[in-house]
């Protein structure tokens, strides 16, 4: 009899809050939602809404007001940044909308930097393999600017994935990205999520990609709800995403 898949991310009243000059302005109501082991998420919303705090949050990248999140079982309450990312660094791949690749490093060495911060031995060995799974075992040894905006998203998710992490976190993986480049990155996103029953958690605003996850949560004005299937319901959340 297969077992109910364990909660990879569980979140408890989570709120942000930070200062402005015209006082304190709240971006994220309380928040709470579980996701399992495995479950591919896209949270979706107009922009401003509050999504990719939401995701910085749950990766660790920045700091809950109020409330708790749990990563496969470690809470994040009362860890320091050290703590943080070292968690991020066992347990966590962040793929950036802006790539974040170090410009001074070839594609390879990009890929390896992860892994040799995690101690393994074979990163070289380990980094060649993966930037063959993603098609650019060819273009290695080019630098960033060397490469496409397509070639550079997969590479970052080549570096997302060497350590084999058991949550991905990706910011609008696709914003970048031309209509042939995207359904790349997309079916690449997906085959590895499913290869490595790795927990995959999106902020986007292309429908087609949410709609390719298991569950897609709603931001709106820092409130989560899960996004219903009633036809009426996504044309209207179509519409806000277009105003947006």
């Amino acid at each position: 009899m297969n077992s109910t898949p364990a909660n990879m991310i569980e979140t408890k009243n989570i709120t942000k809050v930070v200062d402005t000059t015209e006082g304190q302005l709240q971006i994220l109501q309380p928040i709470s939602f579980n996701v399992k082991a495995g479950e591919s998420v896209a949270i979706v919303g107009a922009s401003g809404s509050g999504k990719s705090t939401l995701l910085s949050l749950l990766a660790g990248l920045d700091e809950v007001s109020d409330g708790d999140i749990v990563l496969d079982g470690k809470a994040l309450k009362g860890m320091g940044e050290e703590e943080r990312a070292q968690l991020r660094g066992e347990k966590v791949g962040f793929i950036f909308q802006s790539f974040m690749l170090v410009q001074s490093l070839t594609a390879l060495e990009n890929v390896m930097l992860p892994a040799e911060i995690a101690g393994m031995h074979d990163a070289k060995e380990k980094a060649q393999e993966i930037l063959e799974k993603v098609g650019l075992g060819h273009r290695g040894t080019h630098y960033p600017n060397q490469l496409s905006g397509g070639e550079q998203q997969r590479v970052a998710i080549a570096r997302a994935f060497i350590t084999k992490p058991k949550i991905l976190f990706a910011d609008e993986p696709t914003g970048n990205l031309d209509a042939a480049n995207g359904t790349k990155v997309e079916n690449l996103l997906f085959e590895l999520n499913q290869g490595s029953n790795t927990t995959l958690v999106l902020v986007t605003h292309d429908n087609e990609l949410a709609e390719r996850c298991q569950r897609q949560l709603h931001m709106h004005a820092g409130e989560l709800t899960e996004l219903s299937n009633d036809k009426d319901v996504v044309e209207n959340e179509q519409l806000e995403r277009q105003a947006g």
